[in-house]
């Protein structure tokens, strides 16, 4: 199978690192980046149909940065929010009730512009039970604290990794109280 170094031209589809298998999806004229996930520079053309290889974390569980608290401090309203850093800038998007996507496609609600991210990577779904994330059948997973989930219900301080991407659910309730804490026996699809 022909390898692509860092910084060329790959044209469209998947590609995965020939040194730890971290997929990736890139578009006709977008640089193949450094792996997101080992920073290898080689990669290979796959498939989406190919076998399937187990991806674990794409980095070990990292404490949440400085600027969360200062961003969750910075709250008027009750609700729930979704923080992330992009750029060196951070984003506090609020969650309205239904759904909300997450991706590269020009439709999202959160979008990146980024090869790590897939057009459709997740869902974001609140309702008066709560919030959940849902893997939009992305090709490098959805992960929340450090474990890959499918659907999965989200609490106050949760982290989301999306590609490259940390996002923090942050779910405020009267006095800047968490919500979201659910019971020993509630349901993810409750």
């Amino acid at each position: 199978m022909e390898a692509f170094s860092a910084g060329t031209l790959a044209g469209a589809g998947s590609f995965q690192c020939e040194a730890c298998g971290y997929a990736i999806a890139l578009h006709e004229l977008d640089e193949v980046p450094a792996c997101p996930n080992c920073d290898g520079d080689s990669f290979k053309r796959s498939s989406m149909f190919g076998e399937s290889v187990k991806q674990e974390s794409p980095q070990p569980k990292e404490e949440s940065p400085d600027w969360l608290a200062e961003a969750r401090e910075a709250l008027m309203a009750d609700g729930n929010y979704i923080a992330y850093e992009d750029d060196d800038r951070v984003q506090v998007v609020p969650l309205q009730e239904g759904w909300t996507r997450v991706g590269r496609s020009l439709s999202a609600h959160i979008r990146f512009d980024d090869p790590t991210v897939s057009r459709r990577h997740a869902l974001v779904f609140c309702d008066e039970s709560g919030a959940r994330v849902l893997d939009d059948r992305s090709l490098n997973g959805v992960f929340r604290n450090g474990d890959r989930v499918e659907l999965e219900e989200l609490v106050d301080g949760d982290e989301v990794q999306i590609g490259r991407f940390r996002l923090f659910f942050l779910g405020l309730a009267g006095d800047g109280e968490a919500t979201g804490t659910p019971e020993p026996n509630d349901s993810v699809l409750a």
